[in-house]
């Protein structure tokens, strides 16, 4: 009999917060989360897709039933911190439930062993499948051999070894096994199916111990044979392959720590960058086996996608605790997802689709950086000419776009931002002395390097603003610049606050700490310590956790002030990746970094997990949220942790992973750029008489020019000029009689005139 009710109630996910995540290092390929002491989504055959919302137990006995998730009573514990076996207890006054949760190392299966303590009393299995990464059109059954479901050519068996004694199948929120109990206090609807909708699958187990197998496959018959399998060769076999393949894997990492807690945190935390690589697409590192507020929608993305930007944080942390092999999987996968035109897709499924369509400098940059940072410590090996050939195209997309990012790392305004920018500059010297670009490319991406290193202040520095007058700086770096503006007179509309504007003056934030981090700056230079207080006083919040930061002041990504969960606008909250940021600063500046790596750890889940953010308001408990503590943003957040590795390993290495030493070595002091770059994306008021300009396009074109009111007008043919680009170089004895220099470009590829003319000062040497 099909249950009524059909479609059911809109699906969601479950909370982000996770108690621990896990997979099998083996050919199996499922990952499996744990929140609020269940099984939360299980993501087959990569971990880019999630395939149902939970799968969890009702306890019921003739005068009592509950939802043993809902009782908030229950205790956690693993083997060791790099081992995700989770073992997980409820304890009820009447009961309690233990089980254990791993993935079978060989077979697409979850297993799970429980047992539950208590006289006269029934388990039920609750499961809600959520197949193809959604919980729309999926179909449920009860089956000869368990309980089942269906859509399209994904597929799931829950087999139990002793068996059910009765299964039903309904729609959520209108015939479910959880509306049966809500309404009977007992298990009466025993419907055999529920097609096209949103179900459920509830299970009488027929034994309060035993093994439970849920499987995945194209096909029912071919879940069905996973299953069985997996329970016929025993939950002890899988077990000890489970944890072998585990303990093998972490004998290789390296953590010099004498502080046990705190060498028992890295590995965890390196565990948990292992469990978010992929095995379908090796090196495929997602952000979070989790979606944000989940449990308020039906995201088909989440954050289970590939970053680039946050797969290479990872990477680096992979090579901070000496697990190379990690970081040149990740390269080798990057190199293979990498747009023809030399730049990523904001973020991507396992398998190399883009989901978000946005572009992030940053992202074409960091890729660069770790192929540099691979070669460095001798281990580019055979990796060489790929990563050459990689680091050439996206050098050139680098140049082509920059300075301005059409996306910053937030992925929200579009500009010029420290972060970003010190990227790219960092990339363009690596690219050049790693021997990745030839002679011609070289010599060009050094002198656009040097250049953009030398215009950072012009960019995204500002002096003598009213919050420099309030706390008795003289200046700070700010946030990001808007394309084509100053910072100091333009303004910034902030998307998640819905378009308020804001002073870009006024916008503070913690990227200008990568120009340090990546050796373009010195942490003492007054700029960067004027920086650093003011991002204390008002970007620092205290909690009982410790200090923690907010991405910027005045940002909307985060809870609503009565916790309400994040709709498009909210309360932007504390993040502890940033926390590792503030802290790897202290590192560089001589100050003491612990407490910072002290605030990470308490911020963390049952299991260890680090969440993107944090609540950093007055508790709200009928929410889940308390200072200090996880909102229901993603968790764990695999930036985080890699900051945590960084940041830990940084404390007693001193230099940061990141740092490339010919970066360091050629900003180690101030250098004036030899030419000057004109671009009109970055264009600059006004140039320096002394030097050569390079007015650069990016096709060949001529350059119509004159000075000081359009006299002595001229047409001047571009050359190349490297990377793609191409320029006309006028130097320092054409330069040095003008005032003002008139100019327009007519472009050779097509486009023909730009339409605009442009006007350039010329001035003496800063």
């Amino acid at each position: 009999m099909n249950a009524p009710g059909c479609p059911g109630m809109a699906p969601a996910w479950s909370s982000s917060a996770k108690d621990i995540v896990g997979t099998a290092l083996g050919c199996g390929r499922v990952w499996f989360t744990l929140g609020y002491g269940i099984l939360d989504e299980v993501y087959w055959p990569s971990c880019s897709l999630p395939q149902i919302r939970d799968l969890g137990f009702i306890v019921a006995g003739e005068d009592f039933w509950c939802e043993v998730k809902r009782e908030h009573r229950y205790q956690l514990s693993t083997p060791d911190a790099e081992v995700p076996l989770p073992k997980v207890v409820h304890e009820h006054e009447r009961y309690k439930l233990e089980f254990e949760v791993l993935a079978d190392p060989l077979r697409d299966v979850v297993l799970i062993r429980y047992r539950l303590h208590g006289d006269g009393l029934r388990l039920y299995a609750l499961l809600a499948p959520h197949l193809g990464g959604s919980g729309h059109d999926n179909s449920a059954l009860v089956h000869a051999h368990g309980l089942a479901a269906l859509k399209q050519d994904n597929a799931l068996m829950l087999v139990a070894d002793q068996g059910f004694a009765r299964g039903s199948a309904g729609y959520v929120g209108a015939s479910d096994g959880w509306q049966d109990f809500q309404q009977h206090n007992a298990m009466t609807w025993t419907y055999a199916c529920a097609s096209n909708g949103n179900v459920a699958l509830l299970g009488e187990l027929n034994a309060l111990h035993g093994v439970l197998a849920l499987s995945f496959a194209d096909t029912l018959e071919g879940a069905q044979t996973l299953a069985r399998a997996s329970l016929a060769q025993g939950y002890e076999s899988a077990r000890v392959g489970f944890v072998e393949g585990w303990r093998h894997w972490s004998r290789a990492l390296r953590c010099d720590l004498k502080d046990p807690v705190l060498k028992q945190a890295v590995r965890r935390s390196a565990m948990v960058l292992k469990v978010h690589d992929d095995r379908r697409y090796p090196g495929a590192l997602i952000a979070s086996l989790s979606i944000p507020w989940g449990n308020t929608r039906d995201d088909p993305g989440g954050y289970h996608l590939v970053w680039s930007r946050d797969a290479v944080e990872a990477g680096f942390a992979m090579l901070a605790c000496a697990h190379h092999e990690e970081s040149r999987a990740l390269l080798s996968y990057l190199i293979a997802t990498q747009q023809d035109d030399g730049h990523w897709a904001q973020n991507f499924y396992t398998d190399g689709r883009p989901y978000w369509t946005g572009v992030q400098l940053d992202e074409a940059a960091l890729p660069v950086l770790l192929a540099a940072k691979l070669d460095e410590m001798g281990l580019l090996d055979g990796q060489r000419a790929a990563a050459t050939a990689m680091a050439r195209r996206a050098l050139r997309f680098v140049a082509r776009t920059g300075p301005v990012s059409p996306q910053d790392r937030w992925e929200e305004n579009p500009g010029i931002n420290p972060f970003t920018l010190a990227a790219a500059i960092a990339a363009l010297v690596a690219g050049a002395a790693h021997g990745f670009l030839d002679a011609a490319d070289a010599r060009y991406a050094l002198l656009l390097a040097d250049d953009w290193n030398a215009r950072i202040e012009s960019w995204v520095y500002v002096q003598d603003t009213e919050l420099d007058r309030a706390h008795g700086t003289h200046g700070h770096y700010v946030r990001i610049a808007p394309p084509g503006q100053d910072a100091q007179h333009s303004e910034v509309a902030l998307k998640n606050r819905g378009r308020v504007v804001v002073a870009a003056r006024d916008l503070l934030g913690l990227e200008y700490l990568y120009l340090v981090r990546l050796g373009l700056r010195d942490a003492a230079d007054a700029r960067i310590v004027d920086t650093t207080r003011l991002v204390d006083a008002l970007l620092r919040v205290q909690t009982p956790s410790g200090a923690f930061y907010r991405r910027y002041n005045e940002d909307g990504y985060g809870e609503h002030g009565d916790g309400r969960a994040f709709d498009g606008t909210g309360v932007g909250r504390a993040w502890p990746l940033l926390t590792g940021e503030r802290g790897q600063f202290a590192v560089q500046a001589g100050e003491d970094a612990r407490p910072y790596l002290d605030a990470m750890l308490a911020s963390a889940s049952e299991g260890g997990m680090l969440p993107e953010q944090i609540w950093d308001s007055e508790p709200i408990p009928a929410r889940g949220l308390y200072p200090g503590r996880p909102t229901g943003s993603a968790m764990p957040l695999v930036w985080a942790h890699a900051e945590f590795i960084k940041l830990a390993t940084v404390m007693q290495r001193k230099l940061p992973i990141e740092q490339l030493a010919e970066v360091v070595a050629r900003y180690a002091t101030p250098r004036v750029a030899a030419v000057q770059l004109w671009r009109p994306q970055a264009p600059g008021a006004q140039l320096d008489a002394a030097r050569p300009v390079l007015i650069e396009g990016d096709a060949p074109f001529v350059l119509h020019i004159g000075h000081d009111g359009w006299q002595g007008v001229r047409d001047v043919p571009s050359a190349p000029t490297g990377l793609g680009m191409h320029g006309v170089h006028l130097d320092g004895a054409a330069l040095a009689t003008a005032r003002s220099l008139e100019f327009t470009r007519r472009f050779l590829d097509g486009r023909d005139w730009e339409g605009r003319d442009w006007r350039l000062q010329m001035g003496a040497p800063a």
